[in-house]
């Protein structure tokens, strides 16, 4: 072997440590783009109607006065979904 064909143990854990990281930054960065995305009315069986007592007005998921973290687009405070959470 050649003295330009050596690799120090340095120098390959100092590799090792960068490409970790950048694995790391795209899943961190996957995963964030992953929470934000919203699902479609449709997938989680909204309607405008509550189901009895569960209603978007008092789920978790519910952000006043017409939005929801895990339905997309408006909602009514009095609809309901298959992701109804009760607050606590």
């Amino acid at each position: 072997m050649g003295s330009d064909q050596k690799f120090s143990r340095r120098s390959v854990l100092l590799s090792s440590v960068a490409l970790a990281g950048a694995a790391g930054a795209g899943l961190v960065s996957s995963r964030r783009a992953f929470a934000q995305a919203k699902a479609s009315k449709a997938a989680m069986k909204y309607q405008d109607r509550p189901n009895g007592e569960q209603m978007c007005s008092n789920c978790l998921q519910f952000v006043p006065p017409g939005s929801c973290k895990v339905v997309e687009g408006a909602i009514s405070p009095n609809g309901y979904c298959i992701a109804w959470t009760k607050k606590t």
